[in-house]
Parts: structure tokens; C-alpha cells; sequence
């Protein structure tokens, strides 16, 4: 068993940036695909982005396309989520997890870290 830990939101004006870090603890995710999630208040869990093991496969909602970048560094089994050009939407909290065996499954959700965009 193993965990994430999520960390690196806050609040800030829209146009800002912020960028979240997911590392985890437990295991090593370097075979894996990881991907971020978001949930705002009293909606539904949704999909933001993910990365596979190497870094070279990303995937994006549209909504946030050209806004947020995902990487990863192996050394340090952490994945970042770069947010930029913030908007209040993307208000929420955010999670990871990862795509254990390639199971289309995700795993070992982290508590999140609070994204909040408001002038």
C-alpha cells in the first residue's frame, strides 16, 4: 500500500499561477501513468489531465488546454500540475492518482490541496 500527498494550492486573483505538486509515498509510480482530478463543491469528481510513464504521453481536458501543464520527475515520484492563467471555474480541489498494471482503474487518491481563484 502506499499513498499521495498532494500540496501547492491556495488562493489566488484570476490570471494567477500556482503549480501542485503530487508525490507519493509507499511506492514508486515510475511505470505508471498518473493523472490529476478535480472536484468542485457539490459537483462531480472530474478528469484534468494525466501523464504516462515516460512523460512524453499527456492528455488534457479542453477546458484547460494550453493553461496547465503536467510533468513528472521519476527521481523525485512526484508529478506536477503547472496552473497558469487561472480562472474562478477552475476552483476546486485537487487530487491525483495513479493507473496501477494499466488497469484503466485509478488508485491511492491523495486528501488534495485546495485550488481557490477569486479577486
Amino acid at each position: 500500500q502506499g499513498q499521495f500527498v498532494e500540496s501547492g494550492g491556495g488562493l489566488v486573483q484570476p490570471g494567477g499561477s500556482l503549480r501542485l505538486s503530487c508525490t507519493a509515498s509507499g511506492l514508486t509510480f515510475s511505470g505508471s501513468t498518473v493523472a490529476w482530478f478535480r472536484q468542485a463543491s457539490g459537483k462531480e469528481r472530474s478528469f484534468v489531465g494525466s501523464i504516462n510513464a515516460s512523460g512524453g504521453g499527456i492528455v488534457y481536458v479542453d477546458s484547460v488546454k494550453g493553461r496547465f501543464t503536467i510533468s513528472r520527475d521519476n527521481a523525485k515520484n512526484t508529478v506536477y500540475l503547472q496552473m497558469n492563467t487561472l480562472k474562478p471555474e477552475d476552483t476546486a480541489v485537487f487530487s491525483c492518482a495513479v493507473d496501477l498494471n494499466s488497469s484503466g482503474n485509478w488508485y491511492y487518491w491523495g486528501q488534495g490541496t485546495q485550488v481557490t481563484v477569486s479577486s
